[in-house]
């Protein structure tokens, strides 16, 4: 029986994140801000309206540098103490503090980069060519230029920074804190149900009636808020709209593309092709989970059921330690050191808890180790999940290893790709531990609604939708929660065709992500994923050679633009041939679980 979720301070204290390798007392981080300060109000002293020479220029981004290191690690401590619980009060405020401060802070030193757009080019290339640390930040704020706009509105901009990127808070805010769940009931029994409870339980129960009730009263919850999350919504993407037209850009998403270094071309192919050419697949995948669990008509409500639900192991925190090591070893000594040091010296979140942000992410603080939020649920597919995390948490550690801070930030476009590929190593591994039928369409299953759906499905028809939105904003019209339920009830359908009954309250899944609060953040997942298939078979098929390839890569940080980065990996990105791989790949794989299934008659 799933019960209740447990106050934080209730948790397993052993199962929670040690935030104290960044400051170990409140004292200490409230130090820590006060440096930050006085160092930002020393560079604007010495060098504000002074950056007329490579050396006053190189000399002012060395301390710029020490400052995003500390309001990096700052930051990065108050944002992490609110995402484990967003009912705490003290952590809101520690928070909003940082916010803040950091606005005034990025305020006060916005000339730094509006003096250098204003300084001489041949000024810019000599700080260049005497500076390997501060070249790449100046060739980018070369490339920059002609979307800058007058310094004293970048000033002003900067200052109001905090308030133009509350969108995202006030969303989480709202989702974990103020959505209060009450249980719901069928047959006469009481089921909790919470955030949490419903993406790491109630979608994958096996009792159509109960899966089905805790749906719609999911969704219902959800619908009570979707005018309030609208309108935020709307202040958002209108804030982008806003901002692209100040800075000279044609559309939304032309601007969001452009810090990528990414074409259009690149971006509009990623969804095209999936929506057409992944969709037949997807939807023979839906008929075999529809023929499986002898479902009459196939809803929304039941497509993240499993192949094998009575098959999949039930897995402690500790028993995945071999699993997670096991497959990981591949990418090397120091790859498997890091992965042990998370275990052992807790920078993984595991425990479930309210008000604790939902899905899992990894935060990878410059100067520090990375820290991992996950919702255990003891099922095996959260293997999956820890390693995708630790696959950031693995590239940003070589990142910071090898790069200063101005060059450890990669485009967004491949900031996926890493992680992704860790879920295909977890699957290579597995496959190799047991020739069992059952338990080889388990793996494979979990390939299919783990990795690939959740990353070329539902991220993908997030992106699809979030294309939808954009085009209605850059017409100079606006969205309501009308308008965005239908939007998204609309992609549904059209992927999903006659396979799959797009019952009311599908159309709220667009409430559910934080995604759409991070630019065009939905398409990377599948970008990632498309260069992690390739590299991964060139693993299996190459070795060692394929893996010091990926290696140099996961070094390279943002040094190199994901058009490079995928190259030096073996895979054209500037063609369609990957992607179009890469879903033959994804049939290939639903062709051979029909195949077992058909095989295996009578084990379900």
């Amino acid at each position: 029986m799933k019960t209740a979720l447990k106050e934080r301070k209730d948790v397993d204290k052993s199962l929670t994140w040690d935030l104290s390798s960044m400051y170990q007392t409140e004292e200490q981080y409230n130090l820590a801000i006060k440096g930050l300060e006085a160092l930002t109000l020393e560079i604007e002293k010495n060098y504000k309206e002074k950056l007329t020479s490579a050396n006053m220029i190189n000399e002012c981004l060395d301390k710029m540098r020490v400052v995003l290191q500390n309001e990096n690690l700052v930051g990065s401590y108050a944002n992490l103490a609110v995402s484990t619980d967003q009912t705490n009060i003290e952590n809101q405020a520690r928070y909003m503090k940082f916010i803040n401060i950091s606005s005034d802070l990025e305020s006060r030193l916005s000339f730094v980069t509006s003096e250098i757009k204003e300084a001489n080019e041949k000024i810019i290339d000599e700080a260049i060519e005497k500076s390997k640390e501060n070249s790449h930040y100046l060739n980018e704020i070369k490339r920059l230029t002609k979307h800058s706009l007058h310094p004293e509105v970048e000033k002003a901009l900067s200052a109001l920074s905090g308030s133009l990127d509350s969108p995202y808070s006030i969303y989480e805010t709202t989702k974990l804190a103020d959505m209060d769940f009450k249980n719901f009931n069928v047959a006469g029994t009481e089921y909790p149900l919470s955030f949490v409870l419903f993406e790491n339980e109630w979608e994958y129960e096996t009792n159509t009636k109960i899966r089905r009730a805790a749906f719609e009263a999911f969704s219902s919850k959800l619908g009570e808020y979707q005018h309030t999350v609208a309108a935020l919504y709307q202040t958002h993407v209108q804030k982008e709209k806003t901002l692209a037209t100040l800075r000279g850009f044609d559309s939304v998403i032309d601007s969001l593309l452009f810090p990528q270094q990414i074409e259009r071309e690149l971006y509009d192919r990623q969804i095209d092709i999936i929506m057409e050419k992944l969709a037949p697949h997807m939807r023979k995948y839906a008929k075999l989970l529809q023929k499986i669990h002898k479902i009459d008509e196939m809803t929304f409500a039941d497509l993240k059921l499993e192949v094998d639900p009575a098959f999949e192991p039930t897995i402690s925190v500790e028993e995945s330690k071999q699993y997670v090591e096991g497959a990981l070893s591949v990418l090397g000594d120091d790859y498997l050191e890091m992965v042990k040091k998370g275990y052992d010296e807790r920078w993984i979140d595991f425990t479930v808890n309210k008000g604790k942000s939902t899905g899992a992410f990894c935060a990878t603080p410059y100067g520090n180790h990375p820290f991992i939020l996950i919702s255990w649920s003891e099922k095996m597919r959260e293997a999956f999940v820890l390693a995708h995390e630790l696959g950031h948490a693995g590239h940003f550690q070589l990142i910071n290893e090898n790069q200063n801070i101005f060059d450890a930030e990669p485009s967004l476009y491949f900031i996926e790709a890493p992680s992704t590929m860790n879920e295909l190593l977890m699957a290579n591994y597995l496959m190799k531990t047991n020739d069992d039928p059952r338990f080889k369409r388990w793996v494979l299953s979990s390939i299919i609604s783990r990795t690939y759906y959740h990353n070329f499905v539902t991220h993908l028809l997030e992106a699809a939708y979030q294309r939808e939105v954009y085009k209605i904003i850059d017409a100079g019209e606006s969205v309501q929660a009308s308008t965005l339920n239908e939007i998204k009830k609309g992609v549904l359908e059209k992927f999903w065709g006659d396979s799959v009954k797009i019952v009311d309250g599908s159309e709220l899944t667009w409430m559910r992500q934080p995604h759409y609060y991070m630019g065009l953040y939905p398409y990377t997942y599948s970008a990632g994923l498309t260069i992690a298939t390739e590299v991964s078979n060139r693993i299996l098929k190459e070795g060692q050679p394929a893996v010091d390839d990926w290696r140099k890569v996961l070094k390279a940080g943002g040094t190199k633009s994901p058009v490079e980065l995928a190259k030096m990996a073996g895979v054209d990105i500037t063609t369609e041939k990957p992607l179009l791989d890469t879903i033959e790949h994804i049939g290939d794989i639903i062709d051979q679980l029909v195949k077992l299934t058909d095989d295996m008659e009578g084990c379900i």
